[in-house]
């Protein structure tokens, strides 16, 4: 009969066999898992990038954003200064008014033609008639027609010349509008703004500044849809099309992953060589064709992180 003592011995040997036995298990089904796992093909997650510039040259009044900051598309973030601006569209404005006030009245000027004219058709009246009783020459009534042609071709001429010289400011006056409209433009364009809603990832300039057309202000990406770029071998293209639904896995490190839904949105119409830092099934294969696998993005994922996909 064994002793107390060497009863719990053995109690305690066989405990730690059975440990040591489903730990092995354990084991034995990761590795399994995880050889099971291999990815069709890996690569990086990427966002589609914008460096937004400044437009206008000026100084930067106001910038108020930061990386990192969530921004809204079209959402005003910065001023630059426009004070020569405004100036110079107060100056085209003055200019305008003062053409208007020279443009000339046709009406008024040439009422007094008008006038002269219907003064000496009723005064032919009054000769014809004279005419017709032998109290008036013929002579008399051929003056008068004579002073009303005249004066015809004066009012023709004289409306012409105010037609043209209102036409004139006419055009004067919108060339300098146009002026105008593009001074609008510029004012606009100081106005700091993401052309589309994301997340900042840099800022290259800060409030206080002098800034140029075509200067970085700052980067931004929409991280709430990541598209992954892998590269697959020539046999895995024939399994793949365009919006076909696939498998997505992060690497997360340490053989952590998360699993998403993905969208094929692009394939290369052309192989090109293996880069380096991507790693197919086969080594051998020195080809490959590059895809984009468009991805809701739960917070997680980040510019840059690895992952895979399986078919």
């Amino acid at each position: 009969m064994k002793s107390p003592i060497a009863f719990k011995r053995f109690s305690q040997q066989k405990i730690l066999v059975t440990l040591l036995i489903w730990l092995s298990f354990i084991m034995l089904i990761a590795a399994c898992g995880r050889s099971n796992g291999e990815h069709d093909a890996s690569g990086t997650f990427e966002a589609t990038e914008i460096i937004v510039s400044s437009e206008v040259n000026g100084k930067i009044l106001e910038f108020y954003i930061n990386e990192g900051d969530s921004v809204e598309s079209g959402a005003i973030k910065g001023q630059i200064d426009t004070i020569q601006l405004y100036l110079k569209k107060r100056q085209l404005l003055a200019t305008v008014r003062a053409l208007e006030a020279r443009r000339p009245e046709v009406r008024k000027q040439i009422a007094a033609i008008e006038e002269q004219i219907a003064v000496q058709r009723r005064e032919r009246e009054r000769v014809v008639r004279l005419v017709k009783a032998d109290a008036a020459t013929g002579k008399q009534l051929d003056d008068i027609n004579s002073s009303i042609s005249v004066l015809e071709k004066q009012l023709e001429a004289q409306r012409s010349s105010l037609t043209n010289t209102s036409g004139g400011i006419t055009e004067d006056a919108a060339a300098l509008m146009i002026q105008v409209e593009q001074l609008n433009d510029q004012l606009k364009r100081s106005k700091i703004s993401s052309p589309i809603g994301g997340t900042i990832l840099a800022k290259y300039a800060e409030s206080g500044e002098v800034t140029a057309a075509g200067r970085p202000l700052f980067k931004v990406a929409n991280l709430n849809e990541m598209q992954l770029k892998a590269y697959i071998t020539s046999d895995i293209l024939t399994k793949l099309k365009l919006n076909q639904r696939v498998k997505v896995f992060a690497d997360f490190g340490e053989e952590a992953s998360r699993e998403y839904d993905g969208e094929v949105v692009w394939i290369s119409n052309k192989a090109e060589f293996t880069p380096k830092t991507i790693q197919t099934r086969s080594e051998r294969d020195n080809l490959v064709y590059a895809i984009k696998i468009a991805v809701k993005n739960d917070g997680f994922l980040k510019i840059g992180m690895y992952g895979g996909i399986k078919l």
